[in-house]
């Protein structure tokens, strides 16, 4: 493995790729981009606060982080405040079946067709639930407590039994 410059010395969070560029989000609301993953360039994010999670679907890259922080992007440089109608932290975003689904604290999951129009689901769980990903035709979310949820759609969640409290 070859070290490179981020362009940043905060830390990074979590990274994807779309639409021909590397994108890595972090704390204090930084954003870095690459096209070749070997120069990487900061980008205005518009928030100071954390970005936890970054996913890219539908030709958007959606970036989600602390106090209901939700930002979209087309290019990954160019970045949109949207309202998320919370001020709980998002620690994650998927995109599968045609939908964003962010996940965060107490259990909250907001999903979004566009990225900027966004809609709250019912989890079922007041557990913290920390990542997310789509697969098989079905979303999967973990968390605090050994927390697991499915669903097909990213609106109706079914908790699995995971086998373990932690």
């Amino acid at each position: 493995l070859t070290s490179r410059t981020s362009g940043t010395g905060n830390t990074l969070e979590e990274i994807t790729f779309g639409n021909s560029n590397f994108v890595a989000v972090g704390y204090q609301g930084i954003i870095t981009t690459s096209s070749d993953g070997t120069s990487w360039n900061a980008v205005s994010s518009g928030t100071s606060n954390t970005l936890y999670g970054i996913t890219f679907g539908s030709n958007t890259f959606v970036a989600v982080g602390e106090s209901g922080t939700i930002l979209t992007s087309l290019d990954g440089i160019t970045w949109t405040s949207r309202t998320s109608g919370t001020s709980s932290h998002f620690y994650q975003v998927a995109y599968g079946n045609g939908n964003f689904v962010a996940v965060g604290q107490y259990g909250i999951i907001l999903t979004s067709s566009d990225g900027s129009t966004w809609s709250s689901m019912t989890s079922g769980t007041s557990q913290t639930m920390l990542g997310i990903t789509y697969a098989n035709g079905k979303f999967v979310t973990a968390g605090t407590g050994g927390e697991i949820l499915t669903s097909n759609d990213g609106s109706n969640w079914t908790s699995r039994t995971s086998g373990t409290t932690n």
